[in-house]
């Protein structure tokens, strides 16, 4: 049986994206299921009307949305299960804390892929229990991808000049690349991961998804930082800096980049035709580009990759749910989310959970199964992927297609995603920006830049320097 589930984008609405200044962001102050939100925000905060932003005014008084997996001191934070309904510890996440202090407004939560698209290999991205399902606002049969999906559907549909996302790997990026923002996976542990709710600590991290690179930067300068809560966290006050100030609309001229020519003929002819006058546009910036034609040798790594996250989702998740109230929050394992879903048919009306099953199995991090997925899976991303292609081509990043332009929410027609340049950062822990690039068929697709740990800013720099450069397409 084919399923498709729609909801209506109103025009008025999307008419509001841009980032003139002055503009107010917010939007009508929608409930659930408001087809005027192309359904991406779940909740706003309590007595925050829309606010009044521009540019100029940086991270002061900027609107901003969080992923509902993010926790707040006042509004529930779900993940988008009903099991977490009533989940109000009445606490920021450290993140959160650090946008309130910079100044910072809090719009409200976002829908999201549930459990950040951990409960099935079977989901549907965008969709959960308690938001519905978000769609693309560029073509609402089309995917928004996820688990970012309200995120990056707000910031296109104009609601925010920014959002946070969480990625464990393409989370942030592909959301962010199939509706036309900009997205930022920060090197895991820049930011910290204290009161979100969990997949990985191997791999998760939050970061942003913004209407352009300065204002993804702005926000990163103010969320980045150690985190004694963390303990991934413990260098970044080191590495961080002014990500704002550190955008240099030159830094393509004489940088030499890598270009991931290996995986481009897996996408159609009109995203390799986007990908080619990117490059173009790198280039006529200066840049110098480096065919890489091989790719590094990365057998059985995603199979490494899932039994580390079904590993870590146990043990992680578990110790989440642990943490919070049991008067609000009764699943305190995830044995008892397993199952409160088979008793809740809300919850697997679509899709089943058995990759909950699969992580409830798990035995313990101190498996040697696990043990070794994780050494030889780092080992193949880091230091004989992204680390080994950098210096043995001496170039000081990559750049690929992100990811195919948003396939249909029908999942039994042949409309499906092409590729993907998010798994070896995203299992190396290393910065991955995405940003708009061109259509495919009306459609947005996104060029990821792609460095080594704890180079965030360059990569930072080298995406602002190409946007500046390059059209970009329009809002939806």
């Amino acid at each position: 049986m084919k399923t498709k589930m729609l909801l209506a984008v109103s025009a008025a609405v999307l008419a509001l994206a841009g980032t003139a200044s002055g503009q107010t962001w917010g939007g009508p102050r929608a409930v659930l299921h408001d087809e005027t939100t192309a359904n991406s925000v779940i909740l706003w905060t309590p007595g925050v009307g829309p606010v009044e932003w521009s540019p100029e005014d940086g991270i002061t008084g900027m609107p901003i949305l969080l992923k509902d997996n993010i926790e707040t001191r006042d509004m529930p934070t779900t993940a988008g299960s009903l099991a977490l309904a009533d989940n109000a510890p009445g606490r920021d996440a450290p993140l959160v804390a650090r946008l309130r202090e910079a100044g910072a407004v809090i719009l409200g939560k976002t829908n999201l892929s549930e459990w950040a698209n951990i409960r099935s290999s079977n989901s549907i991205s965008g969709w959960s229990a308690v938001g519905g399902l978000t769609v693309n606002p560029y073509d609402r049969t089309r995917t928004a991808c996820g688990s970012s999906s309200g995120s990056a559907t707000a910031v296109a549909t104009g609601l925010a000049p920014a959002a946070i996302g969480t990625e464990t790997d393409g989370s942030i990026t592909c959301p962010a690349s199939v509706n036309g923002v900009v997205g930022f996976k920060p090197t895991v542990g820049l930011v910290s991961r204290t009161h979100i709710v969990p997949i990985s600590h191997s791999q998760d991290t939050a970061g942003p998804i913004a209407v352009d690179v300065a204002t993804a930067a702005t926000v990163l300068t103010a969320i980045a930082g150690t985190d004694p809560a963390d303990a991934a966290t413990a260098e970044a006050d080191r590495h961080r800096t002014d990500y704002r100030a550190a955008l240099d609309a030159g830094s393509l001229r004489g940088t030499r980049l890598g270009v991931l020519r290996y995986g481009v003929t897996n996408y159609s002819a009109e995203t390799q035709a986007a990908f080619e006058a990117a490059l173009a546009s790198l280039r006529a910036a200066g840049a110098e580009l480096v065919e890489i034609t091989a790719a590094p040798q990365t057998q059985g790594i995603g199979q490494m990759e899932l039994t580390v996250l079904m590993y870590e989702l146990k043990a992680d998740l578990n110790a989440y749910l642990a943490s919070t109230d049991p008067a609000q929050v009764p699943t305190r394992t995830l044995a008892d989310v397993i199952a409160f879903n088979e008793r809740e048919n809300r919850e697997t009306v679509l899709f089943g959970q058995e990759l909950f099953l699969q992580a409830e199995a798990t035995s313990g991090l101190d498996n040697p199964d696990y043990i070794a997925a994780r050494a030889n899976s780092l080992r193949m991303a880091g230091p004989e992927g992204i680390d080994r292609m950098l210096s043995e081509n001496n170039v000081v990043a990559l750049v690929a297609p992100s990811t195919s332009r948003a396939w249909t929410n029908d999942r039994e027609d042949q409309d499906n995603g092409q590729g993907s340049a998010s798994r070896l950062p995203a299992i190396a822990g290393y910065p991955h920006l995405t940003v708009p690039m061109g259509l495919d068929r009306g459609m947005p697709v996104g060029i990821s830049f792609i460095g080594a740990k704890w180079d965030d800013a360059r990569i930072l720099s080298l995406g602002y320097a190409y946007e500046q450069s390059s059209p970009r397409p329009p809002r939806p």
